[in-house]
Order: structure tokens, then sequence, then C-alpha cells
């Protein structure tokens, strides 16, 4: 181990071994300590020589960035990067870079995992024979897929992934995006040569949709981007996945839409607070299914993810820029 290179720091990773990151960290001439903490005074103490910040959902906001003096760059172990303050990092000359589409295969694949347990209504049946009869049968009766449109949220790569699974099986898919920066056809078009799938606008989306799953990145346009509007525009039985982020939806208004049965029914993976605050008014709700955000989870995720961001800091430290960017500083090569 170097013993005056610079300083490397994770904050916390959760379930996730960081040692194949640490070693190659290492291996590049980086000292490494890892913290697993979201504290923010603890981070300011222990990671105060930091040049690298490898960070897991610890938030990262101005002041801290502030406490941190030698920081260069903040390597996250997500796609998003909502939970660090980019634009202060940037006036800061502060490198902020994501792992990119790492998951993008298994968050799509759960999410269409969830819509299908929804559709065929498997949290009721799941309950045989201890809750559940063997002629017992929920209100409403399961769909039949193919008469079904499916609306997707966002069209990244995760959001295509889920339209491919879905389009072969599916009456139709539609997609929007919020963003205007992709090579997208325009509004009518087929997206991305996905046969059964077409770009439309938002409107169309969720008044025609049977099931609406969310895949866009969490922002200021885009925080509880589903509330008490978006449901009433909503087909009545409409059935939500959301395997992006919590708070891209009004948990409250969810919950109304829940009890009123313009929601059939949720499958959520992601949460206002994780874990999940026992108060949320979505948790035990007899029509949520959960899942404790592992939508991203598979055998070759777990040491994807921890690569991908100590690349991240590593090309930084080779060549002055990381290997996936989202904002852009002035700043010297190292």
């Amino acid at each position: 181990m170097p013993d005056n290179g610079p300083l490397a720091v994770y904050t916390d990773t959760d379930d996730l071994d960081p040692d194949i990151g640490c070693q190659l960290l290492r291996d590049n001439g980086f000292r490494v300590e890892v913290l697993q903490t979201r504290d923010p005074d603890v981070i300011a103490r222990d990671a105060a020589g930091a040049t690298a910040l490898l960070v897991g959902y610890a938030p990262i906001d101005r002041d801290l960035l502030l406490r941190l003096p030698n920081l260069k760059i903040v390597a996250l172990l997500s796609r998003g990067h909502d939970n660090v303050d980019v634009d202060a990092a940037a006036e800061l000359g502060i490198w902020v870079c994501t792992v990119g589409d790492v998951a993008a295969e298994e968050v799509a694949t759960h999410a269409w995992a969830l819509t299908l347990a929804l559709i065929r209504r498997l949290p009721f049946f799941a309950g045989f024979p201890t809750t559940r009869g063997w002629l017992d049968r929920p209100t409403p009766l399961p769909r039949r897929l193919s008469e079904m449109t499916v609306g997707v949220l966002g069209l990244g790569s995760t959001g295509r992934r889920y339209a491919a699974l879905a389009a072969p099986t599916v009456r139709e898919v539609l997609g929007f995006d919020i963003r205007t920066d992709r090579p997208e056809p325009a509004a009518g078009n087929l997206l991305a040569g996905i046969d059964g799938a077409r770009v439309t606008d938002l409107d169309t989306v969720l008044s025609r949709s049977d099931v609406i799953s969310l895949h866009l990145p969490l922002t200021d346009d885009t925080r509880e981007f589903l509330g008490d509007n978006a449901f009433t525009r909503m087909r009545q039985g409409v059935h939500l996945i959301n395997v992006a982020r919590g708070t891209l939806i009004d948990s409250a208004a969810l919950r109304r839409a829940l009890d009123t049965g313009r929601v059939t029914a949720a499958a959520l993976d992601v949460f206002d607070t994780e874990p999940p605050d026992p108060a949320d008014p979505l948790i035990g709700h007899p029509n949520v299914l959960s899942t404790p955000h592992v939508a991203y989870l598979s055998d070759a995720t777990t040491r994807g993810y921890i690569v991908a961001q100590a690349q991240n800091v590593v090309q930084w430290m080779t060549t002055g820029t990381p290997v996936l960017t989202v904002n852009d500083p002035v700043v010297p090569v190292p």
C-alpha cells in the first residue's frame, strides 16, 4: 500500500463489498480508507485529506464539499447523482461521475418482473395456502397481457430495455422522455426500432396506458412528477411500477389513488427514504408490492458497480477526466 499517495475514501457501500475497488485504487497509487457512514460530520472529519470520495447514497451537499479542501473527484456508486450538489462541485473544481448503465439490464428485468407480478395478481395468490383459499379470487381479476398498453416514462437505456421486453407481448408500448438531448425520433415514430413501441406525449401515455413504468432521473423538474394531477389523468385501474427514485412519486397522492382504485396496484423498489420510514403511507398497503431497492442486484453488478466506480477515479488520475462524468469543472490535469 502506498504510504504517501493521494487519499481515496469510501463513504458508504451498503451491502456491496468494496475490496476489489480498494485493490484497484491501491494498485494505482492511492491510499484507501473505508468509512461506511452517511454522516456528514464523520465524512468531513475522516475524509478531510481526501482527493477522491467514493460515495454510495451519502448526501454530498455544498457545505460538506467546502469542508473537504483537497477533494478533486466524487465517484458515485449508482447511475443517479441526485445525492450530490453537482453545481457546487463544478464551481469548486470537483468532478462528479457515475457508474452509468452497469445495471440497465437488471433494472429493466426487475421492472418487467414486477409488471408481470402485478398483472397476474401474484401478491394476492401468494397468500395461498396460509391466508388464501383454493377458490379465493382478487378484485379486479388479472388482465390479458396482449390486450394491455404499457407506458414508459423515461427513455434512457433502462427504459428502452424495459420497452423491448414489453413490446412483443402487449398490445402497444408508448414512450415519453422528459429529456430533449436524446437522439429520439419525432413523436409518433417507432422507439429505437422496437416493433410495437412508439414515442408520444405525456398526456397520451398517462391517459392510454394500463401499465406505467417510471425510468426517469430525479431532478428538480421530475421530483413528485406523478402527483394528484397526473393520477387523475390516468386510466382507471392502471398498474404503476417504480424502480427509479422514490420521490418521483408523491407518496400521499399515490396512496389516495390506490384507495380510490384509480391505481389497481403499485410495485415499488424505491422509496422516499431508504430504508422506508414505518409511517410511509405505502408500506403495508395491500395493493403495493415492495422490494428493498434490489432492482440493480445480480452476480455481475455486485462486482461491476464497485469496479466502475473505482475506474472513474483511476482514469481521472491517469488522464484528468473520469470515465462517466455529469459535470465539467475547469480543473488542471493532475
